[in-house]
């Protein structure tokens, strides 16, 4: 298949440091390309693939320090709808404005949605363009939407077994790794440790709109011993920042539409501590890849515990249900799935043939042409729609 994948411009692909969405969009390129699909990554120039790279953007506009994305999103999206016929499948993995410029394009597009979806302001976005098929990456992360909104599939995030290599022994610490934010709840994790005794490393950033609340809510907390703030950490760093660790700690109070740090310490055969918000009952396999808990008390104990799991069932889990190989695979399914609902729908709308060679006192006759047509059907002159 030819397909395009269509990623956000805040990171390059994959990311240097913090980037979720733009990792997954990564591992599903390479093992696109792996199985063999001829695949095109509309992405920042920092951006390194083994799939054809259409620059975009000079750099990955966060690096670049600027905060208001939509005018390099659109020019990317005159460049996607530019080549729009060169591919069979557009993969879209930046949300809302494909809907309002592709929707006539949607029976060869589909739009994952990374975020949550639980803001009141996007549903009349939903509501005016139904025609493009929605990929949500957990259950959960649909609740908030419509009963009738078009999904396509419910596929999970998968990474390249290699990304985080299994680790046998695991550490004495407990991580917490991603980003500082209310949502995220660093200060859980830190009343987690000072409690249970344990060390805790925080590998986190700290936005601009999330900078306050880390220097008036997280930073006193931080002064004192078991406590490390390590920051903002790259690929490499990761996997040893998860590998090392007895647990990480998940303690969310969001809807999480996935986790993906939590796949990534699978990965690791480090065993996840998580409050069962949004995706987490989905990703944490209880008592075999993590604990669910709802309580600091219960997290306690669970830390404990978390150092006498068996690190080689935590990685199983993670082969049988999170590698790239599962998620492409689900992606091509999904396509397949697409292509063949466009097909099934193909109606026969009339255009103009070229003027006829000798004149004629009838206009020129109109002739049936089989076209993939995923909105209603057209009038007989072509203009409007039949009601």
């Amino acid at each position: 298949m030819r397909i395009a994948l269509v990623a956000p411009l805040a990171e390059a692909v994959p990311p240097k440091f913090y980037g979720g969405t733009e990792r997954v969009v990564s591992w599903l390129a390479e093992e696109l390309v792996r199985q063999g699909h001829r695949v095109t990554l509309f992405a920042s120039a920092e951006s390194e693939t083994a799939a054809e790279l259409v620059v975009c953007a000079p750099q990955s506009l966060r690096l670049a320090g600027i905060r208001d994305h939509l005018g390099s999103t659109l020019a990317m999206l005159r460049e996607v709808r530019r080549r729009a016929d060169d591919f069979d499948i557009i993969h879209f993995h930046i949300d809302l404005l494909p809907q309002a410029l592709f929707h006539e394009l949607a029976h060869k597009c589909l739009v994952t949605l990374h975020g949550r979806l639980d803001s009141r302001d996007i549903l009349p976005l939903y509501n005016a363009f139904p025609e493009m098929p929605l990929v949500s990456i957990s259950n959960a992360q649909r609740r908030p939407m419509p009963g009738d909104a078009n999904w396509l599939a419910t596929i999970p995030h998968g990474l390249v077994s290699r990304v985080c290599p299994f680790n046998p022994e695991g550490g004495s610490y407990l991580a917490f790794l991603g980003r500082i934010s209310p949502e995220k709840r660093p200060d859980r994790a830190i009343e987690i440790a000072k409690r249970a005794g344990i060390p805790l490393k925080l590998a986190a950033k700290v936005d601009a709109v999330d900078l306050e609340y880390f220097e008036t809510e997280i930073e006193p907390l931080l002064d004192h011993p078991l406590i490390e703030f390590i920051g903002e950490i790259n690929e490499t760093q990761k996997c040893e920042f998860l590998g090392k660790a007895r647990a990480l700690l998940f303690p969310i109070d969001w809807p999480e539409p996935f986790g993906l740090v939590m796949i990534e310490a699978m990965s690791a055969g480090t065993p996840v501590i998580a409050w069962p918000n949004g995706s987490v009952p989905e990703v944490v396999t209880e008592g075999v890849s993590g604990r669910m808990v709802n309580s600091i008390e219960a997290a306690v104990a669970a830390v404990q515990q978390a150092a006498y799991m068996d690190r080689r069932k935590v990685r199983a889990e993670f082969e049988r249900r999170f590698t790239a190989e599962k998620m492409a695979g689900a992606h091509i399914a999904a396509y397949r799935l697409l292509l063949t609902r466009a097909s099934a729908n193909t109606n026969i709308v009339k255009f103009p043939t070229a003027p006829p060679a000798a004149p004629q006192l009838l206009p020129a006759a109109w002739e049936p042409v089989a076209v993939a047509w995923p909105g209603p059907a057209l009038s007989p002159a072509g203009y409007g729609l039949m009601r």
